[in-house]
């Protein structure tokens, strides 16, 4: 099984999953970020899939369509989603459903989207965490494969709360991912 992941930034999940020694074949990022350079120091394909328009004008299909075949050049069987900052459509779930998994920060189905942690904060509650799950057309609305709580500390920030939950995504999501390529 061969497996592409799809990053923006630091690469602290791609090195988790590159730790467990798994099948990544590709890194493929939206913008110029670390996770690219941790791609090439680890010896796998990275490639900048760039999207540049961020306005009301950007075809999100035609990107999705350019993702869709950058994937499928590397040949994945299994994409792991860590932390990319462009919601993909139809044709990704189409050629990956059920073979895309996404890593959230948030017990799900709460505080879906792209602020789940300051929404959790601001909401109060006292526990959330962190979730992988199955990619489909509706953002983070997947079939669950696993999650685990954090507590949310009195003295929390979004930033504290969100390092903590990483922690344990560092740990979970490799362990899904792993679970998924029969390692």
């Amino acid at each position: 099984m061969r497996v592409g992941v799809l990053a923006s930034g630091s690469g602290t999940i791609l090195s988790a999953l590159l730790e467990r020694d798994l099948p990544i074949v590709v890194c493929l990022a939206d913008r110029s970020c670390r996770a690219l350079e941790v791609a090439k120091e680890a010896g796998i394909g990275s490639e900048l899939v760039e999207r540049t328009d961020f306005g009301l004008s950007f075809d999100r299909v035609a990107y999705t369509d350019d993702v869709v075949d950058a994937l499928n050049r590397h040949g994945c069987d299994l994409v792991a989603i860590a932390g990319f900052g462009t919601i993909l459509s139809k044709p990704f779930v189409d050629a990956f459903g059920g073979r895309a998994v996404n890593t959230h920060p948030a017990l799900l189905p709460a505080f879906k989207g792209w602020h789940a942690v300051r929404d959790a904060l601001e909401a109060g509650v006292r526990v959330t965490g962190c979730t992988v799950h199955l990619v489909t057309e509706e953002v983070d609305a997947g079939p669950i494969l696993a999650q685990e709580a954090v507590a949310v500390l009195p003295a929390d920030t979004e930033e504290s709360l969100h390092e903590r939950i990483k922690e344990v995504e560092r740990r979970l999501y490799p362990n899904v991912i792993e679970e998924l390529v029969g390692q």
